[in-house]
């Protein structure tokens, strides 16, 4: 969670089973979108998730998603979808 004080700005949920960490939402609070919460929330779990280096991303939200495809640098840490 992204709080300023005791304000929540923006949440990021996710489901983590020991290997993949799950994205399933980013949500900012209406009254604070467009001012770069989300981005910075999936840039910080990212960026420990990448230093940790034990798990991969799955993007299962249109914003984690987005994020990932504006910041083709940090695709590393995608896991790999099957093919089908």
């Amino acid at each position: 969670m992204l709080r300023r004080g005791e304000t929540l700005l923006s949440a990021l949920d996710y489901r983590d089973d020991g290997r993949t960490v799950s994205m399933t939402r980013a949500f900012t609070v209406p009254t604070f979108r467009g001012q770069g919460h989300a981005g910075e929330l999936v840039d910080r779990a990212v960026a420990l998730l990448e230093e940790r280096g034990d798990r991969k991303v799955v993007p299962m939200c249109w914003y984690v998603e987005a994020w990932f495809a504006a910041h083709p640098e940090r695709a590393g840490i995608l896991a790999e979808r099957p093919t089908t």
